[in-house]
């Protein structure tokens, strides 16, 4: 398979930001807004686009299967979708929901595709300056059309991150709140998203998560691995969408990551 047309998938991602994501930005009737089974909320611009970029993808490549995380809520067995030996691509239609709901900035578009256990392309787009990040198996990360690297080190105590704040188990949740006092600065985002996207930019260091959504997490992930990043689960081994693992640490460099999983172990 050649690689997938990196400017054709934001001439995509832009077309269907203007039509559906732009166009109910701070304009959200309260009948667009609805509660799924776990609570948390979606949008009728999270339905639509998801089911836009799945019609698109599926047939810019026949035959690829498809896994969205508004088609999970309704439908959980499409997480075998990775089971098979085939490309499926994986979509976050719009990951910061609740900051997009309140007007905030903070919110994108994710995509990844992938073939059995190999992520082989990834793309996080900003819809509000038509930003997009990608990266392309053992070619690296690229903003713009330029290959950027992370290069970011900091000591655990001058770094700047997230700690998952639900989905621990009672040890793990004691764990993680003595670790706070540990780090320079702990702030999310409410878009995971853009987290990856900024350890790639070298304005964040590190994320301590617990829940493994794979449309939350592949993109970012391999963005950042392509860049020179660090991933491992608390009982080590990197990210692996195929398993439904938790507790995961993903830092811009090894150095920190290997600090963080130290801390944690103790």
């Amino acid at each position: 398979m050649k690689e997938i047309d990196n400017n054709e998938i934001q001439s995509i991602l832009f077309d269907l930001s203007k039509k559906f994501i732009l166009s109910k930005y701070n304009n959200l009737d309260p009948e667009d807004i609805k509660i799924k089974n776990n609570n948390d909320i979606f949008t009728c611009v999270d339905v639509i686009v998801e089911e836009e970029l799945s019609n698109i993808l599926c047939k810019l490549l026949p035959g690829s299967l498809f896994v969205g995380e508004e088609k999970f809520s309704q439908f959980p067995k499409i997480i075998n979708n990775y089971e098979q030996n085939e490309y499926c691509w994986t979509v976050d239609p719009l990951d910061g929901t609740k900051n997009f709901v309140k007007g905030k900035e903070k919110f994108a578009v994710m995509i990844a595709l992938t073939f059995g256990n190999k992520i082989l392309q990834s793309w996080i787009y900003k819809p509000l300056t038509n930003e997009m990040f990608y990266a392309i198996k053992n070619k690296g990360t690229f903003f713009d059309g330029k290959k950027i690297k992370t290069n970011r080190i900091n000591s655990i105590k001058d770094s700047i991150g997230s700690i998952s704040t639900k989905y621990w188990d009672d040890k793990n949740l004691l764990k993680m709140k003595s670790i706070k006092s540990n780090f320079l600065e702990i702030q999310s985002y409410g878009c995971i998203g853009l987290e990856y996207v900024d350890m790639v930019n070298n304005k964040r260091d590190f994320a301590i998560l617990s829940k493994l959504s794979p449309w939350d997490h592949i993109s970012g992930i391999f963005l950042l691995r392509e860049a020179g990043g660090f991933d491992c689960y608390f009982d080590e081994g990197t990210y692996n969408y195929c398993f439904q693992k938790r507790n995961l640490i993903v830092a811009n460099n090894a150095k920190l990551g290997e600090q963080i999983l130290s801390i944690i172990k103790e």
